[in-house]
């Protein structure tokens, strides 16, 4: 079976756990947490970077450290995980659905100005399968309204946007944008920890407020005195020294990853009865996960052709179910009544296609001969 992703751990991981097995320091304090903030943030052009243990909880630590709350709205997108509107709800505010894009399936950053109220306090953009959301017009709405925008750049490492903001275009790294932005590290993504996250942010300020409530909200002087509630969402000294070893062959990764995405392409990019994700040409994409969406003419669903695919022992995945159809959100009174087309055809018939970094030539060719020779 081809899987549809394996971490690949070739660097100097064994050699930075070992140091922490030696040295005792395997729990959420050792040199290793504070090198891999240091260098993740770097990476993505942050001042800040605060360790957690994994990228749900990155969200609701950024929205809690934003302040928002009950009677607050959080705009976000419908095709997205789950985490995105747990993270809103957990606070107490209230998400609100934006539509995908039919093309790049990210945020269709159109809808967005329709959807603020009074009570929006956020925007949560999130960069889906590894190409970036169209950030300027979100930074720009946000500005013009006082939003935080919340930057969920947990599928995107090392994903480029070109903003034209400033004296001349540039291009930047997803990660880089808003008040706050989130990563994981899951064993699926081109850095990982096996679990964690981060937040990473320029505010100092809120910097501190991260880590503050990151560790129980102790009392600075006072450890044992909580005068707010706060969260035990530490990452290991252990996880951080994976982490900044895979830190130290992103560019490797993210090399590999895009002759990867561009062979399927190569492949898929004229197929009858597919379409792929479009990527833009203000956004560089990682490929994170290679998508593709089957025509409804052909008479297939996604979920037939993965189960085609897995008989030739292809293993794949599929997309994002919406938020306005996650039945544990609708029986609490969200978004009844609500469409979004967009996402509804997303999740009915995409899937994607087996995406690690450590995929072989020889695989993606299998995979894009299994594909063509199950639709025709």
């Amino acid at each position: 079976m081809i899987p549809v992703s394996e971490p690949v751990l070739g660097g100097r991981e064994a050699e930075y756990v070992a140091e922490c097995l030696a040295t005792g320091w395997i729990s959420s304090s050792g040199r290793f947490i504070e090198a891999f903030e240091e260098a993740w943030a770097g990476y993505c052009g942050r001042r800040f970077g605060v360790a957690v243990g994994n990228g749900t909880v990155a969200l609701q630590l950024a929205v809690a450290a934003l302040g928002i709350g009950p009677g607050d709205e959080v705009i976000i997108p419908s095709f997205t995980i789950i985490s995105c509107a747990l993270a809103v709800l957990y606070a107490g505010a209230t998400p609100v659905l934006a539509d995908a894009d039919p093309e790049t399936w990210c945020m269709d950053v159109s809808q967005v100005a329709s959807k603020i109220t009074s009570r929006t306090r956020a925007i949560m953009p999130v960069h889906i399968y590894g190409h970036p959301v169209e950030m300027d017009p979100l930074i720009d709405l946000a500005g013009r309204y006082g939003l935080a925008v919340i930057e969920d750049a947990a599928e995107a490492h090392g994903a480029e946007y070109r903003t034209g903001v400033g004296p001349r275009p540039r291009w930047r790294r997803c990660g880089s944008f808003g008040d706050a932005s989130c990563f994981s590290f899951y064993a699926n993504k081109l850095v990982t920890t096996g679990e964690g996250g981060m937040v990473l942010t320029d505010d100092e300020q809120l910097a501190q407020r991260l880590r503050f409530l990151r560790n129980l909200a102790f009392e600075p002087g006072r450890r044992f005195l909580h005068r707010e509630l706060g969260f035990n969402f530490r990452l290991t000294n252990l996880q951080a020294a994976i982490g900044l070893a895979q830190v130290e062959r992103i560019d490797e990764t993210v090399a590999r990853k895009r002759e990867i995405g561009m062979r399927y392409e190569a492949g898929l990019g004229g197929l009858a009865g597919i379409r792929l994700q479009t990527q833009r040409g203000w956004a560089r994409s990682v490929y994170w996960m290679f998508g593709l969406m089957v025509d409804r003419e052909t008479g297939l669903e996604g979920s037939l052709l993965a189960a085609r695919l897995r008989a030739c022992g292809i293993e794949t995945r599929p997309f994002f179910l919406g938020m306005h159809r996650q039945p544990g959100l609708l029986q609490r009174g969200l978004f009844g009544g609500e469409a979004y087309p967009v996402a509804d055809d997303l999740a009915d018939q995409g899937l994607y296609l087996p995406s690690g970094v450590g995929l072989s030539d020889e695989q993606v060719d299998q995979v894009v001969a299994a594909t063509e020779a199950e639709l025709r």
